[in-house]
C-alpha cells in the first residue's frame, strides 16, 4: 500500500518531460511581444495554459523552474532579459505572482474535470492575484526610486492597459486547455 502512495508522489519521466516542455513554452510566450501602446507578452497565457493542462503540481513546478532559469541568467523573461535584478526590479512582483497564478489555475484544473467556466474563473482569479502581488511590489520598488505615485496612477500604468489583452489571453488559454487536457497523461 505504501509503495503505491510513494510512486504516486514521485515525479515520473513523463512528468519531467512535461515540466521541461512547459517551462520552455512559458519562456517562448514571454519572448512573443505584441507592440501596442504598452508591449503585451503572452506570459500570462503561457502560465494559465501550462497550469490548466498539466495541473497544480506540474504547472507550478514548471513556473518555478522558469523563474529559476531567469534568475540564474538564462534569458527567458520578456525581452530576452534575465537575472536577479529583473526579479528584484519593479516588475519582479508580477513574475513571482505567476507562481500564485499557477497554483490557483492548476488546483482548479485538477478539480474541475474539464468545466470551461471553472477554468475561466480560475484563470481570472489567478491573474487577479498576480496583478495584486505585482502591483503592490511595483508600488514599493517605485516609491524607493522615485516620488511615490497614487494608487490610481500605478493602476493606470500596471493594470489598466493589460485588462483587455489579458481577458483575450485567458479566453484563449481556457479554450486551448479544455481541448488539449484530454491528451495529457
Amino acid at each position: 500500500m505504501e509503495d503505491v502512495k510513494e510512486k504516486k508522489n514521485k515525479l515520473r519521466t513523463i512528468d519531467l518531460a512535461y515540466i521541461g516542455l512547459s517551462a520552455a513554452l512559458i519562456a517562448i510566450c514571454s519572448w512573443i511581444s505584441i507592440p501596442l501602446t504598452v508591449p503585451i507578452t503572452l506570459q500570462t497565457m503561457g502560465i494559465c495554459l501550462v497550469a490548466g493542462i498539466f495541473g497544480m503540481k506540474r504547472g507550478t513546478i514548471a513556473t518555478v523552474i522558469y523563474l529559476i532559469l531567469g534568475a540564474i541568467g538564462v534569458p527567458v523573461f520578456a525581452g530576452f532579459s534575465s537575472g536577479i535584478g529583473v526579479l528584484a526590479g519593479s516588475t519582479g512582483g508580477y513574475l513571482i505572482g505567476f507562481i500564485f497564478t499557477a497554483l490557483i489555475v492548476g488546483f482548479v484544473s485538477d478539480k474541475a474535470k474539464g468545466k470551461l467556466w471553472a477554468l475561466i474563473l480560475s484563470m481570472v482569479a489567478g491573474v487577479l492575484v498576480c496583478y495584486i502581488f505585482g502591483t503592490a511590489w511595483f508600488a514599493v520598488v517605485y516609491a524607493k526610486t522615485s516620488e511615490p505615485a497614487s494608487l490610481a496612477t500605478i493602476l493606470g500604468w500596471c493594470v489598466t492597459p493589460f485588462l483587455i489583452p489579458d481577458a483575450v489571453k485567458i479566453a484563449l488559454a481556457a479554450v486551448l486547455t479544455n481541448r488539449l487536457k484530454r491528451f495529457v497523461k
